[in-house]
């Protein structure tokens, strides 16, 4: 990039002007503030935090649902299908209610990936974010194969059906799953305080119906952790689709309807604001081009 300056003074007789080009040459000080600053802005101080809650929290989530759905598999007099699908809801509503306000508890890439997509999670977090929950849920699954010795499926969700079916299952289950999700995370005329129950009762809801067709899943990362430590990969690809396209359904649904509805009022009369974090981790914009201007 160029910069021209005029000097009057220069050897044309007539006291007419010259331009004499400016070039303006980036040293090594100046690329060191652009990294630091465009760091800050898309891994804000106190992100590491937000990695270990995810890792956390995925972890949790895996070792309960997919150690209850083992203990089913094995012997179902220890703990009901009803029980295992319960569960599964009721863990998700507290790890969402123990830090949902330092790291959102998506707990699932697929969750994190539409957010990103419909633009209330910046891309630039996505890979870490989907790395903490693999890594979260592949120690639970390891942990559950040395602690239910010598239970060999680990809550492992494989299609009982044809594949077919179990894909369209996780489709429509996600789907309601990730609808509910948007409308309690990123709208504010939603009741906040209620998200951990309204998605904990979602996943609960959708998992007792999905259980006998594809074992209701709807999050990679709890399908892909035990079938590691289970060695079985019966129908993973379902696992990986079905939950990454009802996500990206659902974000986007309510997004439009949402958009759609932005002049309405709120029904309730309830004026309850949800709480949030120092900074934001869903519905969040980062400034870049008005950083970018400054140290350019």
């Amino acid at each position: 990039m160029s910069k021209t300056q005029s000097n009057d003074g220069g050897c044309n007789g007539g006291g007419g002007g010259y331009d004499v080009p400016f070039i303006k040459t980036e040293t090594p000080e100046n690329r060191q503030f652009k990294v630091s600053v465009l760091s800050r802005v898309y891994y804000p101080p106190g992100f590491s935090r937000k990695v270990l809650a995810e890792v956390v929290a995925t972890f949790l989530l895996v070792f309960v649902t997919c150690g209850s759905a083992a203990l089913t598999t094995s012997d179902d007099r220890k703990v009901s299908q009803l029980g295992a699908s319960l569960a599964g809801g009721l863990i998700v509503t507290v790890m969402i209610y123990a830090v949902g306000h330092i790291s959102g508890a998506h707990m699932n890439p697929a969750v994190t990936l539409a957010f990103a997509a419909v633009g209330h999670f910046p891309w630039a977090q996505v890979p870490i974010y989907t790395a903490a929950q693999f890594t979260g849920s592949i120690l639970a699954s390891f942990t559950l194969r040395i602690m239910l010795e010598p239970i060999t499926n680990l809550g492992t969700t494989t299609p009982a059906g044809t594949e077919l079916q179990a894909l369209i299952m996780e489709i429509i289950v996600t789907f309601s799953m990730m609808f509910v999700t948007s409308a309690v995370a990123t709208d504010s005329k939603a009741v906040g305080e209620l998200a951990g129950m309204a998605v904990g009762s979602a996943v609960c809801v959708t998992s007792i119906l999905a259980g006998p067709v594809s074992g209701g899943s709807m999050n990679p990362a709890r399908t892909i952790g035990p079938a590691l430590a289970s060695n079985n990969y019966k129908g993973i690809w379902v696992y990986i689709v079905g939950p990454i396209a009802g996500t990206l359904f659902g974000a986007m649904c309510y997004s439009f309807i949402r958009a759609t509805n932005e002049s309405d009022q709120a029904i309730s009369s309830f004026k309850i604001h949800r709480m949030k974090s120092d900074d934001e981790h869903v519905g969040v914009k980062y400034p870049i081009n008005s950083v970018q201007e400054s140290i350019y």
